[in-house]
C-alpha cells in the first residue's frame, strides 16, 4: 500500500465514525420525537458543533469532527455532540473566537425553530390527568418569544409545543448548557479571554451557584454538577496571555453572559 493510500484509508475511518454517530443520532432523535424534531435538533447541534471546528481550522487549532451522541430515551433522544480540540490555542482571540462561534451559530438556527414551532404550536386546557403532561420550565427568551406570538393565557390553559418548538426549546437549553461561565465549557473559554486567571474566581461562583440549585431546585442537575466540581475548576491557558481583546469582543463577551442569563432555566423538566 502507498502512502497515499494509507493515509486516505486512515481518512475514511476517521470520518466513518462521525458519519455513524451522526446516523445513530438522528434515529434516536426520530425515534423519540418524529421527523421534524430529529432535523431541527441535529441541525442546532451540528450548527454549533461546526461554529467551533471552522473557528479553529481559522487558528489552525487541531480538532475533531462533531462526535455526536445518541441516546434512545426521551425527552431529548441525544446526549448532544462534541468536537475535541488536540491542539493549543494561540492566544485570548483565538480562545474567544473558538468558544463563542458555536452558541452563536446554533441561536442562529434556534430562534427560528423556536420562532416557527410555536406558531405551529396551539393553546389547550392542561388535562387533569398529569402522568402523561410534562412541563418545561421557560427561559426569558423562550417565554417573551411564547408572549409575543400567544399573548397572555388565561388560567388552566398551556401550550402543546409542536416538535419543531421543542427541538428550539431544547436548542436554548443546550446553548445555556454551553455558556455556563466555567472551565472548559464555552462560557468558561469566554470568560478566560475576558478575564484571564482571574476567571477562576468567577468559575468557582459559578460551580457554588450551580451545586446550590442542583442540591435544592433540581435534582436532575446532580450529576453535572458533581463533573463542574471535578473538572470545572482549571481551563488551559493559551499560548499567548499578553496579547488582549479587541472592544467588539468585549462586548461580545457581555452580550453573550445576557444570552446565558435569559436561555438558563434553572428547572428545565417538572414531571
Amino acid at each position: 500500500m502507498t502512502i497515499e493510500k494509507q493515509k486516505s484509508s486512515t481518512f475514511v475511518k476517521k470520518v466513518r465514525i462521525h458519519v455513524l454517530l451522526f446516523i445513530a443520532t438522528s434515529l434516536t432523535t426520530y425515534y423519540v420525537n418524529g421527523i421534524w424534531y430529529s432535523i431541527a435538533i441535529m441541525s442546532i447541534l451540528l450548527s454549533h458543533e461546526l461554529g467551533h471546528f471552522f473557528m479553529c481550522r481559522k487558528y489552525h487549532v487541531d480538532a475533531t469532527m462533531p462526535y455526536f451522541l445518541p441516546l434512545p430515551l426521551p425527552p431529548f433522544g441525544t446526549f448532544g455532540a462534541v468536537i475535541k480540540m488536540k491542539g493549543h490555542i494561540p492566544n485570548k482571540r483565538a480562545l474567544f473566537d473558538i468558544g463563542a462561534a458555536g452558541p452563536l451559530m446554533g441561536l442562529v438556527f434556534a430562534i427560528p425553530t423556536i420562532i416557527i414551532g410555536l406558531i405551529l404550536s396551539d393553546a389547550r386546557p392542561v388535562p387533569t390527568d398529569s402522568s402523561q403532561y410534562l412541563g418545561l420550565g421557560e427561559p426569558l427568551l423562550f417565554s417573551f418569544i411564547t408572549k409575543v406570538i400567544f399573548g397572555t393565557l388565561p388560567e388552566g390553559v398551556d401550550i402543546y409545543l409542536h416538535p419543531l418548538a421543542f427541538a428550539g426549546w431544547a436548542g436554548l437549553f443546550v446553548t445555556a448548557l454551553n455558556l455556563l461561565p466555567i472551565g472548559q465549557l464555552d462560557g468558561g473559554h469566554v470568560m478566560y479571554a475576558l478575564l484571564g486567571k482571574k476567571s477562576d474566581i468567577v468559575y468557582r461562583i459559578g460551580i457554588f451557584i450551580f451545586c446550590v440549585i442542583a442540591v435544592f431546585f433540581y435534582k436532575g442537575w446532580i450529576l453535572f454538577a458533581i463533573l463542574l466540581l471535578i473538572f470545572g475548576f482549571r481551563h488551559p491557558s493559551p499560548a499567548d496571555e499578553i496579547t488582549s481583546l479587541d472592544r467588539k469582543r468585549k462586548i461580545l463577551g457581555i452580550i453573550l453572559f445576557i444570552v446565558f442569563l435569559i436561555s438558563f432555566t434553572p428547572v428545565p423538566l417538572k414531571f
